[in-house]
């Protein structure tokens, strides 16, 4: 199963797809804040995450994102790339992933119903997480019964955070799933939910 999507292109940059100097600037910027998120939920506040470590990041992760062939995907926020980072990833569902769901802490049963045209799934936004030092975030997850499809933003202001909410739902929606038939290969119509 491979995911494509329409997102828009005023607001999103895409950093799947985006090899050598294409994209390069995004990339480079989600790469560094997520670093120095993840600097700051291990206790080292304050470090910026390594711009050396960062343009190696940057080059590694759009070859490793083609071989993923479409099972992620990956934007930054087109005005601030360094403020939001969504990335879409689709999952066999496997009895031991569908027993992790289950153990999910507390928190994450605070989920609201989230109709798109790849179903009903479920919506959790956690402007302030039980952590002080974790990022505000969004989860989108939507399960065909086969795979798990799952949208997950960070962003790294959480008094901007809340303003983001309505793209962030737009980009959610504008997410598919891309079948690889030709026409005249089946017989099924598939329309969106009502």
């Amino acid at each position: 199963m491979r995911l494509t999507s329409s997102a828009d292109p005023a607001l999103w940059i895409p950093v799947t797809g985006s090899l050598g100097l294409r994209g390069r600037r995004h990339r480079k910027a989600a790469i560094r804040m997520l670093m120095a998120q993840a600097n700051t939920s291990i206790g080292r506040d304050g470090v910026p995450g390594s711009r050396v470590g960062a343009w190696l990041a940057s080059q590694a992760i759009p070859l490793a994102m083609r071989k993923a062939d479409g099972r992620v995907l990956a934007w930054t926020w087109k005005a601030e790339p360094e403020l939001v980072v969504a990335m879409a990833t689709v999952q066999e569902l496997t009895p031991q992933l569908r027993m992790a769901r289950a153990s999910m802490p507390m928190e994450y049963d605070d989920t609201e119903s989230f109709p798109t045209p790849l179903g009903v799934g479920e919506k959790l936004m956690m402007p302030m997480p039980p952590n002080p030092a974790s990022p505000p975030s969004a989860n989108y997850t939507w399960d065909t019964g086969t795979h798990l499809i799952t949208l997950n933003v960070v962003c790294s202001d959480r008094e901007r955070f809340g303003t983001l909410e309505s793209a962030l739902d737009d980009l959610a929606r504008s997410i598919r799933i891309a079948d690889d038939l030709t026409s005249g290969e089946s017989n099924v119509l598939r329309l969106p939910p009502a």
